[in-house]
Protein backbone atom coordinates (compact mmCIF):
# COMPACT_ATOMS: atom_id res chain seq x y z
CA UNK A 1 0.00 0.00 0.00
CA UNK A 2 1.31 3.27 -1.15
CA UNK A 3 1.15 6.30 1.36
CA UNK A 4 -0.02 10.19 0.37
CA UNK A 5 -0.36 13.38 2.09
CA UNK A 6 -2.95 16.03 0.44
CA UNK A 7 -1.75 19.44 2.09
CA UNK A 8 -3.76 22.80 1.20
CA UNK A 9 -1.01 25.21 0.94
CA UNK A 10 2.20 25.26 0.79
CA UNK A 11 5.30 25.34 3.89
CA UNK A 12 6.37 28.85 4.12
CA UNK A 13 8.88 28.51 6.81
CA UNK A 14 12.10 26.66 5.86
CA UNK A 15 12.43 25.03 9.19
CA UNK A 16 8.91 23.10 8.04
CA UNK A 17 10.49 22.07 4.88
CA UNK A 18 13.52 21.17 6.14
CA UNK A 19 11.40 18.72 8.59
CA UNK A 20 9.18 17.06 6.30
CA UNK A 21 12.53 16.80 3.85
CA UNK A 22 14.14 14.75 6.41
CA UNK A 23 11.29 12.71 7.50
CA UNK A 24 10.38 12.06 4.13
CA UNK A 25 14.17 11.37 3.07
CA UNK A 26 14.68 9.01 6.24
CA UNK A 27 11.22 6.86 4.73
CA UNK A 28 12.77 7.35 1.34
CA UNK A 29 14.32 3.40 1.94
CA UNK A 30 11.14 2.05 2.96
CA UNK A 31 7.86 3.36 2.22
CA UNK A 32 8.08 7.06 0.41
CA UNK A 33 5.35 9.33 1.20
CA UNK A 34 3.54 11.16 -1.78
CA UNK A 35 3.12 14.71 -1.22
CA UNK A 36 0.84 16.66 -3.11
CA UNK A 37 0.11 20.66 -1.90
CA UNK A 38 -3.36 21.82 -2.61
CA UNK A 39 -3.27 25.93 -3.28
CA UNK A 40 -4.67 27.74 -0.47
CA UNK A 41 -7.59 29.88 -1.87
CA UNK A 42 -6.89 33.98 -0.86
CA UNK A 43 -9.81 34.69 1.27
CA UNK A 44 -10.06 38.88 1.66
CA UNK A 45 -13.06 38.64 4.08
CA UNK A 46 -12.67 36.23 6.07
CA UNK A 47 -16.16 37.52 8.11
CA UNK A 48 -17.72 36.55 5.08
CA UNK A 49 -19.51 32.41 5.29
CA UNK A 50 -20.21 32.78 1.59
CA UNK A 51 -16.64 33.56 0.86
CA UNK A 52 -14.86 30.74 2.90
CA UNK A 53 -17.59 28.40 1.67
CA UNK A 54 -16.73 29.13 -2.07
CA UNK A 55 -13.05 28.89 -1.05
CA UNK A 56 -13.43 25.62 0.69
CA UNK A 57 -15.45 24.29 -2.54
CA UNK A 58 -12.60 25.37 -4.62
CA UNK A 59 -10.10 23.51 -3.01
CA UNK A 60 -12.53 20.67 -2.29
CA UNK A 61 -12.46 19.77 -6.17
CA UNK A 62 -9.14 19.76 -6.05
CA UNK A 63 -8.34 17.56 -3.33
CA UNK A 64 -11.14 15.44 -4.94
CA UNK A 65 -9.32 15.46 -8.34
CA UNK A 66 -6.61 13.85 -6.67
CA UNK A 67 -8.36 10.52 -4.82
CA UNK A 68 -8.04 7.55 -6.60
CA UNK A 69 -10.21 4.58 -6.57
CA UNK A 70 -9.12 2.22 -3.66
CA UNK A 71 -7.77 4.58 -1.69
CA UNK A 72 -8.04 4.50 2.09
CA UNK A 73 -9.03 8.51 2.53
CA UNK A 74 -8.40 9.70 6.35
CA UNK A 75 -9.19 13.39 6.85
CA UNK A 76 -6.82 14.84 9.71
CA UNK A 77 -9.36 17.30 11.94
CA UNK A 78 -9.77 18.35 15.36
CA UNK A 79 -13.13 16.70 15.39
CA UNK A 80 -11.62 12.84 14.82
CA UNK A 81 -10.98 10.22 16.80
CA UNK A 82 -7.27 10.40 18.33
CA UNK A 83 -5.41 7.03 18.70
CA UNK A 84 -1.57 6.26 20.40
CA UNK A 85 1.60 5.45 17.82
CA UNK A 86 0.71 1.95 17.94
CA UNK A 87 -2.74 2.10 16.58
CA UNK A 88 -1.47 3.94 13.85
CA UNK A 89 1.36 1.85 13.17
CA UNK A 90 -1.10 -0.75 12.87
CA UNK A 91 -3.37 1.49 10.72
CA UNK A 92 -1.09 1.97 7.52
CA UNK A 93 0.51 -1.41 7.56
CA UNK A 94 -0.12 -2.83 4.37
CA UNK A 95 -0.90 -5.93 5.47
CA UNK A 96 -3.92 -5.28 7.60
CA UNK A 97 -5.06 -2.94 4.50
CA UNK A 98 -4.77 -5.23 1.48
CA UNK A 99 -8.46 -4.05 0.06
CA UNK A 100 -6.67 -0.19 -0.84
CA UNK A 101 -4.03 0.31 -3.15
CA UNK A 102 -3.16 3.79 -0.94
CA UNK A 103 -3.83 5.68 2.16
CA UNK A 104 -4.16 9.24 1.34
CA UNK A 105 -4.19 12.28 4.41
CA UNK A 106 -5.72 15.20 3.86
CA UNK A 107 -4.76 18.08 5.53
CA UNK A 108 -7.16 21.18 4.40
CA UNK A 109 -6.60 24.59 5.30
CA UNK A 110 -7.24 26.94 8.69
CA UNK A 111 -10.80 26.47 7.52
CA UNK A 112 -11.16 23.09 7.39
CA UNK A 113 -12.50 21.26 4.59
CA UNK A 114 -16.14 20.35 2.64
CA UNK A 115 -18.61 18.03 3.35
CA UNK A 116 -18.07 16.49 -0.19
CA UNK A 117 -14.37 15.69 0.82
CA UNK A 118 -15.33 14.36 4.00
CA UNK A 119 -17.98 12.19 2.92
CA UNK A 120 -15.12 10.21 0.91
CA UNK A 121 -13.11 10.17 4.34
CA UNK A 122 -13.06 6.36 5.09
CA UNK A 123 -11.88 8.20 8.59
CA UNK A 124 -11.37 11.28 10.76
CA UNK A 125 -7.88 11.44 12.76
CA UNK A 126 -7.00 14.64 15.22
CA UNK A 127 -3.31 15.41 16.50
CA UNK A 128 -4.86 16.01 19.50
CA UNK A 129 -6.99 17.99 21.28
CA UNK A 130 -4.62 21.30 21.27
CA UNK A 131 -4.76 23.65 17.84
CA UNK A 132 -1.51 23.51 15.87
CA UNK A 133 -0.27 25.50 12.45
CA UNK A 134 -1.31 23.62 9.51
CA UNK A 135 2.26 23.80 8.82
CA UNK A 136 3.16 22.17 12.07
CA UNK A 137 0.75 19.52 11.37
CA UNK A 138 2.07 18.68 8.08
CA UNK A 139 5.11 17.71 10.16
CA UNK A 140 3.60 16.22 12.89
CA UNK A 141 1.86 13.72 10.62
CA UNK A 142 4.89 12.90 8.54
CA UNK A 143 6.83 12.18 11.77
CA UNK A 144 4.18 10.07 12.88
CA UNK A 145 4.18 8.01 9.32
CA UNK A 146 7.99 7.45 9.83
CA UNK A 147 7.52 6.36 13.63
CA UNK A 148 4.84 3.64 12.53
CA UNK A 149 6.89 2.53 9.76
CA UNK A 150 9.48 2.42 12.64
CA UNK A 151 7.00 1.01 14.80
CA UNK A 152 6.23 -1.78 11.88
CA UNK A 153 10.05 -2.90 11.22
CA UNK A 154 10.61 -3.72 14.85
CA UNK A 155 13.13 -0.61 14.97
CA UNK A 156 14.26 1.05 18.09
CA UNK A 157 13.17 4.34 17.26
CA UNK A 158 10.16 4.81 18.58
CA UNK A 159 10.74 4.03 22.92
Amino acid sequence: MKLAVIAVGNLREKHFRDACAEYRKRMGVMQPVEMIEIPEEAIVDEGTHAIVEKALEKEGRQILHHLRPGDAVVAMTPEGGMMDSAGFAKMIDPSANPEHKRMTFIIGSSHGLTRAVYDKCDRKLSLGPMTFPHQLARVMLLEQIYRGQMILRGRAYHK
